[in-house]
């Protein structure tokens, strides 16, 4: 209790800070301080919690053993007193002034967003949409942090420690420009192996993805001439080209420049869904947002 009475909840949101960031200059940025502020928080903790906390290494501050047993229980008891101040009136959105980050592909971008984004400019023009590009080992900081309010994802490489709400499921279909002379019909496994292709890699640079594993099993190999490592891209090639894709139906379902035919060989589709951390959970706001893109897909 003497340590408790000495602390305020400045320090302590200080330190769970610098225990995220490792770095007094970031920790001065994130917190809207100055530097020397930082540094006098971190001398003060230091005295009362009796240990160095952090300190100085190659790159950056490392925590000590005393500083990782305080990193768990800090974060739980300051999203703990965040949720017992927050307001508990319901959400306003025609007066709401929110801004939210969501992170997505291209691919949700086009599935997910834009088919809610009209409505969402409707019913609550004051708010802002910031759309961050999907780095799939980042989520799970940038969504402690505080810098992603939701993720689109598929639920299979959903990371642990977020929770999820599932969307819906997609497949694949084969897909060319309109007119196209081989997709006149469904080609036959041989033909559709004979066809020039373009892939997705969202990697960089792949040639193999799921549909060559399905062809594998079959014995068969398809000819992947182009590699790109995102969806609109592949939309403008196919319309302007002989090439074909293997794409996910919901990107083409309302492009009449293109045609799309079942492929002869079954490619396993995947489920998507939207992530968020705990500490927006019960969050009004939150809420509200979940709801309404998921009343959209």
């Amino acid at each position: 209790m003497a340590n408790l009475r000495r602390l305020d909840l400045n320090l302590l949101v200080t330190l769970d800070v610098l225990l995220a960031e490792h770095n007094v200059t970031r920790t001065a940025e994130r917190l809207h301080f100055s530097q020397p502020s930082v540094s006098i928080h971190l001398a003060k903790l230091r005295e009362i919690f009796d240990d160095p906390l952090l300190l100085p290494g190659p790159r950056g501050m490392r925590p000590t053993a005393r500083a990782e047993a305080l990193r768990e229980p800090l974060r739980q008891a300051l999203a703990a007193l965040e949720r017992a101040v927050a307001p508990s009136e319901p959400f306003e959105p025609a007066m709401a002034q929110n801004t939210w980050r969501v992170i997505a592909s291209d691919y949700s971008e086009a599935t997910v967003l834009l088919p809610a984004l009209r409505g969402l400019r409707e019913v609550a023009p004051g708010t802002r949409l910031a759309v961050l590009p999907l780095e799939p080992p980042r989520i799970v900081r940038q969504a402690e942090q505080g810098e992603a309010d939701l993720i689109l994802h598929i639920t299979e490489d959903a990371p642990e420690g977020l929770r999820r709400r599932a969307l819906f499921t997609e497949r694949y279909v084969l897909v060319g420009r309109a007119g196209h002379p081989r997709l006149e019909k469904r080609p036959t496994l041989a033909q559709f192996c004979e066809l020039e292709q373009v892939m997705v890699s969202p990697d960089g640079g792949g040639f193999h993805g799921v549909t060559d594993k399905a062809l594998a099993e079959l014995g068969a190999e398809r000819r992947v001439v182009l590699s790109v490592p995102h969806f609109h891209f592949v939309l403008s090639v196919l319309a302007s080209t002989d090439l074909v894709a293997m794409l996910p139906a919901r990107l083409v379902r309302a492009d009449s420049g293109l045609r799309v035919v079942e492929a002869p060989v079954e490619v396993p589709g995947y489920e998507m869904s939207m992530l968020w951390h705990e500490r927006v959970h019960r969050d009004p706001g939150n809420q509200w947002l979940r709801e309404f893109i998921a009343a959209w897909v």
